[in-house]
């Protein structure tokens, strides 16, 4: 998700890695690395949050590999399903499908053999984190997936698989689901919808291309799309403080959630009266710095 304007992308010169990488890198690729690490990062928050009783590093060690493999399991499979429109789109016309170095049906079985080590390792843990993992995983490749290629609600609903993961944690080391719980899933789902919206417009040619109407290719003036920002980062602000109350962080967490929250909340301001590049970047880059500050606040601030 690195943000860099397509024509940057068309000029860049090719890199050795660019021309010829190795078949695993590409298989690499295709589990979308970066993605996957914030999933764990989320992850761990959630299990750390609502750890109780002595910890078990085993019992963490097993819960983080499922969810990598489902999340790395996940992010192929919406390769193999997106390869053709990949194709059309200048920042994924690389990828290891669309750029031919991989056959679909080996990403098709690398996805679904990573997924289902995923919900294997998850099963060792409790139901209920292998039902969010499942649900996670199947509202992300048969509900977000091909709803991009027609709606632009695609994003609020692909929020949710997003917002998951450390709701997943919370109920691996807590065992239920619990007020605190959904608060982290109500930040992640709320934080993401700035944060791809910043997207959607940096590179609403691109989308164009490949033929997804998303909010930034439908909205050409982007003042819905500027509205919607200031919406959900407003939200955000309360929901973050209520999150830190319900589970139990100190005053440091909530002081510097509230300024955190508005920083973000003005960057999306910023970004509805200006609508230009720079403002978009600014506001994808305030959101790339606010999740991590805002979770690791709440996690040793408790």
């Amino acid at each position: 998700m690195e943000v860099v304007r397509a024509a940057e992308l068309v000029a860049a010169p090719a890199r050795a890695e660019d021309v010829a990488p190795s078949r695993a890198a590409d298989f690499v690729e295709l589990t979308k690395p970066r993605i996957t690490s914030l999933v764990l990062l989320t992850a761990a928050v959630g299990y750390a949050v609502g750890g109780v009783g002595a910890f078990s590093a085993l019992r963490f060690l097993v819960f983080m590999a499922g969810t990598a493999l489902l999340c790395a399991g996940a992010s192929a499979l919406n390769q193999y399903s997106e390869r053709d429109t990949d194709a059309r789109m200048v920042r994924t016309s690389r990828r290891p499908l669309p750029a031919g170095r991989l056959r679909p049906e080996e990403a098709l079985v690398f996805g679904l053999a990573l997924s289902g080590a995923g919900l294997a390792l998850l099963t060792f843990i409790n139901p209920l984190t292998l039902l969010l993992g499942a649900v996670s995983l199947s509202s992300y490749v048969l509900a977000y997936t091909p709803l991009k290629r027609v709606s632009s609600l695609s994003t609020v609903v692909g929020a949710v698989p997003g917002a998951l993961p450390p709701l997943m944690g919370w109920a691996a080391a807590h065992g239920s689901l619990g007020p605190a719980g959904w608060g982290l899933f109500a930040i992640l789902f709320l934080w993401q919808l700035p944060h791809f919206l910043a997207i959607g417009w940096l590179y609403r040619d691109d989308y164009a291309r490949g033929g997804f109407p998303m909010l930034a290719v439908t909205d050409r003036d982007g003042s819905s799309t500027g509205r919607q920002a200031v919406l959900y980062a407003t939200a955000l602000l309360p929901v973050t403080l209520a999150a830190g109350l319900l589970a139990a962080a100190g005053k440091g967490y909530l002081w510097g959630a509230l300024v955190l929250g508005l920083a973000f909340l003005g960057c999306a301001m910023l970004f509805a009266w200006d609508r230009s590049t720079g403002a978009a970047r600014r506001l994808f880059f305030a959101s790339v710095l606010y999740l991590p500050l805002v979770l690791g606040l709440m996690v040793f601030d408790r």
